[in-house]
């Protein structure tokens, strides 16, 4: 194999000439901002920085493309560099050299970071006042010693960032410091990455496999990228259909990721369980097919949450994999369900959800549904096997102590109070997600403010889904520090106690004083536990 070398610049205009290209089997950018400024910090100290994989090919017009994050032109010539690892790294650099957003989805991504001109001689120092690097904030864009690193890079003079740090003579000491600490970022271009070039003579078969096999001995790239691969070389073009449906899920409100939901929920459909391992020995055919069953069966559990369950968007799922075996239950029963089994489906959906089912040893638990279903067996045996994972099936006041917002709990508790007709106190419009405009928006509300229960209680005491409710943000606003005895009356003088009963929170005086707040949490804990049974068990 091959071994070449190229700076970082010479990667970066290798790219922009759309002289290396993106083959399908990669994955999308994913990298946050945080992961691209330890990228430039490692660059900066010249801590090694890995390898790149490419593949030469004459055959660009036969492989399967898609585009890189950055803006690329058209390649004139007939060899084309394909690259197979070093993605996240070469974009993130060029984004940031270059100043250009990034294209995630579509839509532009800025990736902003900010230099420390004042940066301790010690690298090792990690504080956050006296980090190297940093991703953009306000804060930091008003001290006069943080400068931009895009900007760096377009300017190679180093005059406005001295005047902006205060150096006005060149006698200053600070001078000769700083224009040393600009050059030695910009020398982030002369960067030279080691760079591993497989032969044009190899297949695309080949390729994907050497793909696979470098990148699962790491940890950057998961089963789901690694399967995603598998598929789309057995089956060309197939990305972009995955991704239609996907963003088809999303435009209902269910913003599922492709490969950890719906490849799986297709790996489901083919073999009866959910391990992305399975994928080698299918074929093209077997993929098609159940590409089409699984987004069938998305289908239907989508319909069905929103339908039967009250549950309107994947923000309310504790976990995903609920919509995996929905699915997989409907296609059992060629979606055509009794009006008792539709009642048990509700039930178990929502209590798997309540109970986050799927927290622990997830592909494990979701096998072992798969497989009640794949037997024949029905919903009473799925509510057995959640209730050998997790005890009582009914919800006792003491599983809410200490859960926060989240908790499958706390969203379930938020169906619930909808389900009850839960208004805001202020407007009375239902608690919605969906609420439009800053005043209307809704908000989780801490009944007893933390700003006057910091100093008295520990944080899992303060944030207790006991002390949250949901009302809109200018009524929060209104209401800012003050105690439930304070602000209270107002609201029960305009509207009554309905509001509050709604969402189970004790309105009686001995329980709204600061200093009766564990009380109060006790009390609102087992209202909450005998709503949220009632909405589980609602047409049962």
């Amino acid at each position: 194999m091959p071994k070449t070398e190229a700076t970082v610049d010479e990667l970066i205009r290798k790219i922009e000439r759309g002289e290396v290209r993106l083959p399908e089997i990669q994955r999308h950018y994913v990298w946050t901002s945080t992961q691209v400024r330890n990228l430039f910090d490692s660059l900066y100290r010249k801590y090694p920085s890995g390898t790149i994989l490419l593949w030469e090919t004459d055959d660009k017009d036969e492989v399967p493309l898609q585009d890189m994050a950055v803006e690329q032109d058209d390649n004139p010539y007939s060899n084309t560099h394909l690259l197979l690892d070093g993605q996240q790294r070469l974009t993130s650099l060029a984004a940031v050299i270059r100043g250009k957003s990034v294209h995630v989805k579509d839509k532009p991504k800025a990736i902003e970071l900010m230099f420390n001109l004042e940066h301790p001689d010690n690298l090792n120092i990690v504080t956050e006042d006296d980090a190297t690097f940093s991703v953009a904030t306000e804060k930091l864009e008003r001290l006069p010693q943080w400068v931009k690193v895009s900007e760096v890079f377009e300017n190679d003079n180093d005059t406005p960032f001295l005047q902006q740090a205060g150096v006005e003579h060149f006698s200053d000491p600070n001078c000769l410091r700083y224009t040393r600490r600009l050059a030695d970022l910009r020398k982030i271009r002369e960067y030279t990455y080691r760079i591993d070039v497989l032969d044009r003579e190899l297949s695309y078969n080949e390729v994907t496999e050497i793909f696979v096999r470098v990148n699962s001995s790491g940890v950057d790239l998961r089963g789901a990228d690694l399967a995603l691969a598998r598929i789309v070389l057995k089956w060309r073009n197939s990305l972009k259909e995955f991704e239609k449906f996907q963003e088809e899920c999303k435009g209902r409100g269910f913003n599922l990721d492709l490969g950890s939901v719906h490849l799986r929920n297709m790996v489901a459909f083919a073999t009866a369980q959910s391990k992305f391992g399975a994928v080698r020995n299918l074929s093209k055919e077997d993929l098609q097919k159940s590409w089409n069953e699984s987004r069938k069966g998305m289908q239907f559990a989508l319909n069905f949450m929103r339908a039967n369950a009250g549950l309107e968007s994947s923000a309310l799922l504790a976990s995903p994999f609920v919509l995996i075996v929905i699915a997989y239950f409907g296609e059992k029963r060629d979606y055509s369900l009794s009006t008792e089994e539709a009642k048990q489906l509700r039930y178990w959906s929502l209590l798997a959800n309540a109970k986050s089912h799927y927290s622990h040893a997830t592909e494990t638990i979701l096998n072992q549904d798969l497989a009640v279903l794949h037997r024949g067996e029905g919903v009473n045996e799925l509510l057995e096997q959640l209730q050998r994972q997790v005890g009582n099936l009914e919800i006792k006041p003491e599983a809410l102590e200490g859960r926060n917002q989240s908790s499958g709990l706390f969203k379930t508790m938020f169906l619930a109070f909808c389900a009850a007709g839960a208004t805001d106190w202020r407007s009375n419009l239902n608690i919605g997600e969906n609420l439009q405009g800053n005043q209307h928006k809704l908000q989780f509300h801490h009944i007893f403010p933390r700003a006057i229960l910091k100093d008295k209680y520990d944080p899992a005491a303060v944030n207790d889904i006991a002390n949250l409710c949901f009302i809109a943000g200018k009524t929060n606003l209104q209401i800012r520090d003050k105690e439930p005895k304070d602000y209270f009356p107002e609201f029960i003088d305009k509207n009554g106690l309905a509001p509050f009963e709604a969402q189970c929170i004790p309105t009686e005086k001995e329980f709204l004083n600061l200093e009766n707040y564990k009380d109060f949490l006790l009390e609102r804990r087992k209202r909450i536990a005998a709503r949220l049974n009632e909405f589980l068990e609602e047409g049962k």
